[in-house]
């Protein structure tokens, strides 16, 4: 048999293609400032890529197949649309771990948390391109540069779980960990999404009906609402910050000496009833008290009436429909 030639053995190894250079896992976190959940460390050995948090905002959370209409449109079988303290964070991890080592750490951490599984997949069977929502979720510029090519190169080979559980102020805490296994000389990558729902924070912009508004109102309706009566949490006592909305009705009372209302006070459908009715009880007393004393509307006009979360103006399933429940009614007698 002839021995190859050196120098065909030289061309030859120059004609094969280099091999891709194994990509490098960051030394560091990439994000400034971004910071573990308290309640979801990171894996071992990740390195955070992204990191968000809204101390007040609306998520999607998928809780079922993605899918695939006739005109193309995603959706899923099931998601939840959640409010609240939204936190959402990206690592990627090392190449030599698995994305079913990941996932199998995350679950047992959940669940000795107490959190119970809502959803979850693995590939397949979590539906036609899921890992292409995913990987949309992470070109938005929350991952960057090569970063992000672990949710490219991994979108099929993937897993995903959604959990529930209940904090101990009793209110409800989501997470959704959706993870993707290093393909080739890449690395993992993990996004996590925390829904934590809290009150939205208020009083961050004023407005207030004036008279001539809640004078219309009152004529089409028999009623109107007034959202800008502030009690603090289970307390009754008119807040100061209270008073543009106080000056109003009272002026609405003095434009109308023949006028008389109910003051009514709403609450949600938190904490138990007979509470509700007695807070908000004397919270309509204290509203009426603080027009017949601050502002001198005859209290024989007024008459206060608290009827908890018996009539509701939105739905108590979530927190932006509590917080139209609270509220304060004016209603012609």
């Amino acid at each position: 048999m002839r021995s190859l030639s050196p120098a065909f053995m030289l061309c030859a190894a120059l004609a094969l293609p280099a091999a891709a250079a194994p990509a490098k896992m960051p030394p560091d976190d990439t994000v400034k400032g971004g910071q573990d959940h308290p309640l979801l460390s990171r894996f071992e050995g990740a390195k955070m890529v992204g990191y968000s948090v809204k101390e007040y905002d609306a998520a999607r959370l998928p809780a079922g197949k993605h899918l695939r209409t006739e005109n193309r449109v995603a959706v899923f079988e099931n998601d939840l649309k959640l409010e609240g303290r939204y936190t959402r964070i990206a690592y990627n991890y090392p190449r030599e771990r698995s994305a079913l080592e990941v996932m199998r750490n995350y679950e047992a951490a959940l669940r000795t948390a107490g959190l119970k599984t809502v959803f979850s997949c693995v590939k397949m069977e979590c539906g036609d391109r899921f890992g292409e929502y995913w990987r949309g979720r992470m070109a938005d510029n929350f991952v960057k540069g090569a970063y992000n090519e672990p949710f490219n190169y991994g979108r099929d080979d993937m897993r995903y779980l959604l959990a529930k559980g209940t904090r101990a102020d009793g209110s409800p805490v989501h997470v959704a960990v959706y993870v993707t296994a290093p393909v080739g000389d890449q690395n993992g990558g993990i996004y996590t999404a925390i829904v934590e729902a809290a009150a939205m924070e208020t009083g961050k912009v004023t407005a207030s009906l004036d008279a001539a508004a809640m004078a219309k109102s009152i004529a089409a309706e028999g009623k109107v609402a007034v959202y800008g009566v502030y009690f603090d949490t289970d307390k009754a006592d008119v807040k100061p910050d209270s008073q543009a909305a106080l000056a109003e009705m009272a002026k609405l009372l003095q434009q109308d000496p023949k006028l008389k209302v109910y003051v009514v006070g709403h609450t949600d459908n938190q904490g138990a009833l007979a509470h509700n009715l007695d807070l908000s009880q004397r919270r309509a007393d204290s509203v009426v008290r603080a027009l017949a004393t601050d502002y001198r509307i005859d209290a024989k006009r007024l008459s206060a009436k608290g009827v908890a979360s018996y009539a509701p103006v939105a739905s108590n399933d979530a927190d932006a429909g509590r917080e139209k429940n609270r509220r304060v009614e004016l209603v012609k007698q």
